[in-house]
């Protein structure tokens, strides 16, 4: 299969296609479209002629990629139905649950792979993977010859500002050639939702060189700062008139007083005369019949309807999130001659977070990895057509982190707040962080320690000069210690110890039958740690077992291209089984997801190109599921005016009517689709102009109890417009042009107690000066 020409590359100014072959989906260079797997490339002008500023947004040129809400923080991708991991330069990285926003400015492109892992990345789940590729001095896959810089200013809507500057050197000593690059990011901005305001800021550095006598070796890092990630479940007191007419049910309790008057709820105020943590709660059972009435729990004041604004979300002004990430790399490669290389590569990830969720949800995670690789490739000509580029090594991991969270003695409530009439002190729960004398302490405070020894292999065989297989597989030897030693832990305060060891592996072959189509097929056998927010292990998982899950992946389709490699695409069907953690991180639960999923990107010619992307699916969970889970009042029989004021939960999700058995797990659409064009013009004396308009659109989604509130499908339109002169360029996006109201339910343990209304029409001017 002949490889995209220079003329096609050279005009695809919408940076749609591949200019140099690809190893994040193997670990062995190969152009996507000739990959036997699901995997699309987003490159960075990609992201800035289609105005993506979050990986959220993804969807517009990746199948499968649908992420509900995880508490309005893009984190993490959600990737045919199971929450993916995020990679950095093929290294996989802390747990970001909702933790912090992904940054994507930095990127030279963002690669989604849709299925495991490489075997040379380390031990993971069928699902997905994102990896990000960090801006480079020879990105193009030779270094720059000259200095290059670029500074971007950018203001909009609801208070958005945003500054990003970029450096390229060359760096040339003797015979040492190489390159430096730097990228810097700041960002105070407001926010469509009103009491959020992001504070971010971003650095990236990269050096890479070629030493001479076959050496090239690389380091970088980035490090990011975020005080304005606070998460919201957006809107409470969920029913269908809500999210069809945005009609609230409104009223307050005021059974509850903040005695001390400093502005929140202790436990001794939440039940006066209880005993801390064992009952104080604010949360009532659910185990098969209607709950007795509970005064604290009925709304008594200013109860009423009224038309909620989608710019209004649950919010304090007390609540924060705070964090830091450190991440950085180093590689030294050996060019041995004769297609044989030797690579050692080392990689460092921490994350400091803390945050508070005026509801009752208050978390401090720290935690630190480092992994070490070693890679030596090499190829064989066996004759008679069949050679095979392989590679074999061996990596180390190690993992230390505290997860410190309360949430188990019951202090919360996500309805207990009206939130037309605004956060007051008796529906703002205390939290750690305050040290109140008789306040919340401290509930689960898990200690982890883990490492990972592995040895890996993957080898590409060409048989002819049509079949390719490709065979890879790793075995990991796991040991874990962890500890929870938190004031009121729903399991052993032991130290637990336990050690394990696993294999993963992974069969493909592809067939070029001509006319531009090759099918393929990939059958694959994971395995990865069940982790939690931060990356740490459960004691009551390593004493079952439940600490390592296998994963199963069945996937087929045909990638194709045409017009002289102007036309690339790819057609899939999948079957995977997995397990996620659910309901409070306590189960590792199986589920099993079925789809089909299209990819066509077209550069019709040097002016105007296409994408589309889309699929089908069917996400299973096999019950029975024995999960915590929050239930809204009217799922235990109770009016909601006599119930908002606390909250309820069952034990035992399989107990709720019609939850016995496996149900669908219907949080994400079966359907999705997304239709992009942009076009830009020649350069002439006045300058060079352009535009992208596209339209992306989700099937109906619905809670996870029987009966429940259903998300109506939706389309948003899209559109971007730039105009360049010289070493100037002026863009303006403008994200729902059509203002279109649409809300995503919450993921995790509150999907049937909240959902954010999606953001409505924003808009934004950028102004950028190279040099």
């Amino acid at each position: 299969m002949r490889w995209l020409s220079e003329v096609i590359v050279t005009s695809d100014r919408a940076g749609l296609l591949e200019r140099r072959p690809n190893d994040t989906v193997f670990g062995l260079a190969k152009p996507l479209i000739e990959t036997p797997r699901s995997a699309s490339l987003v490159s960075d002008v990609t992201l800035e002629r289609y105005g993506i500023q979050t990986i959220d947004r993804l969807t517009a040129v990746s199948p499968g990629t649908y992420t509900a809400s995880f508490f309005g923080v893009p984190g993490s991708l959600n990737i045919r139905g199971s929450l993916a991991e995020n990679y950095f330069r093929g290294f996989k990285r802390i747990e970001d649950r909702g933790t912090y926003s992904t940054p994507v400015g930095g990127a030279s492109r963002i690669e989604i792979v849709r299925g495991p892992p490489a075997p040379a990345y380390g031990p993971g789940k069928v699902g997905g993977m994102l990896n990000f590729l960090p801006k480079t001095a020879r990105d193009g896959g030779a270094f720059i010859t000259a200095p290059a810089a670029e500074v971007t200013l950018t203001g909009g809507s609801y208070q958005r500002r945003n500054a990003s500057a970029q450096v390229g050197l060359p760096a040339r000593l003797g015979a040492l050639d190489g390159g430096i690059y730097v990228y810097g990011e700041i960002e105070r901005s407001g926010s469509f939702y009103r009491g959020i305001h992001p504070r971010r800021q971003l650095g990236e550095i990269s050096i890479d060189v070629d030493a001479g006598d076959g050496w090239s070796l690389a380091a970088g890092g980035m490090v990011f700062h975020s005080t304005g990630d606070v998460q919201t479940p957006g809107w409470n007191r969920l029913t269908q008139a809500l999210i069809d007419h945005r009609t609230y049910v409104t009223g307050r309790n005021s059974t509850l007083v903040d005695a001390n008057h400093d502005g929140r709820l202790e436990p001794g105020e939440v039940r006066p005369g209880g005993i801390y943590p064992f009952s104080t709660s604010l949360v009532r059972p659910y185990f098969g019949g209607p709950p007795t009435t509970d005064p604290r729990f009925v709304l008594d004041t200013g109860l009423g309807t009224t038309t909620l604004d989608r710019r209004t979300v649950f919010v304090s002004p007390i609540d924060f999130s705070r964090t830091w990430t450190q991440t950085y790399y180093a590689d030294a490669v050996k060019d041995r001659g004769g297609e044989r290389s030797l690579k050692l590569q080392g990689f460092f990830d921490r994350l400091s977070n803390q945050r508070y969720v005026s509801y009752g949800f208050p978390a401090d995670y720290e935690a630190w990895t480092y992994e070490l690789r070693l890679t030596y490739s090499f190829d064989i000509a066996a004759g008679d057509g069949v050679s095979a580029r392989s590679f074999v090594g061996t990596s180390y991991r190690r993992y230390a982190g505290q997860k410190k969270e309360s949430f188990n003695s019951g202090l919360i409530s996500l309805d207990r707040r009206d939130l037309a009439f605004g956060p007051t002190p008796t529906d703002i729960i205390d939290a750690p962080f305050f040290n109140s004398p008789g306040g919340v302490g401290w509930e689960t405070d898990i200690r982890s320690r883990w490492s990972d020894a592995g040895v890996f292999a993957t080898t590409d065989v060409a048989v002819g000069p049509r079949l390719n297989l490709v065979l890879g597989g790793r075995y990991d030897r796991f040991a874990a210690t962890s500890q929870d030693t938190g004031i009121f832990p729903f399991e052993t305060t032991a130290v637990v110890h336990t050690a394990k060891g696993r294999w993963t592996w992974s069969a493909s072959a592809a067939y070029q039958i001509g006319w531009g189509l090759m099918p393929y097929v990939t059958y694959a056998r994971g395995s990865a740690l069940e982790v939690g927010q931060a990356g740490d292990l459960r004691p009551s998982h390593l004493q079952s077992g439940a600490f390592l899950s296998a994963s199963e992946l069945a996937e087929g389709g045909v990638k194709f291209q045409g017009l002289d490699g102007a036309l690339i695409g790819s057609l899939a069907i999948y079957r995977q089984a997995r397990t996620q953690l659910t309901g409070l991180n306590s189960i590792s639960q199986p589920t099993v997801g079925k789809g089909f999923e299209y990819e066509a990107r077209w550069v019709a010619n040097r002016h105007v190109s296409f994408t589309l992307a889309g699929n089908l699916q069917h996400t299973e969970v096999i019950g029975p599921e024995h999960s915590v889970t929050y239930l809204p009042p009217s799922a235990v029989g109770v009016a909601g005016a006599n119930g908002y004021g606390g909250g309820f939960l069952t034990f035992d999700f399989s107990t709720l009517p019609g939850r016995a058995g496996s149900y669908a797990y219907t949080l994400i659409p079966h359907a999705t689709a997304s239709l992009f064009g942009t076009y830009s013009s020649d350069e002439h004396l006045w300058g060079r102009l352009g535009a992208t308009l596209g339209v992306s659109g989700a099937s109906k989604t619905s809670g996870l109890i029987q009966k429940p509130v259903t998300y109506p499908s939706y389309a948003v339109l899209n559109v971007s417009l730039f105009y360049a002169r010289g070493p100037w360029e002026a863009g303006v996006n403008i994200d729902n042009l059509g203002d279109a109201f649409y809300v995503t339910p919450d993921q995790d343990t509150y999907a049937n107690v909240g959902a954010l209304p999606a953001r409505g029409r924003e808009w934004r001017v950028t102004v950028k000066r190279r040099v």
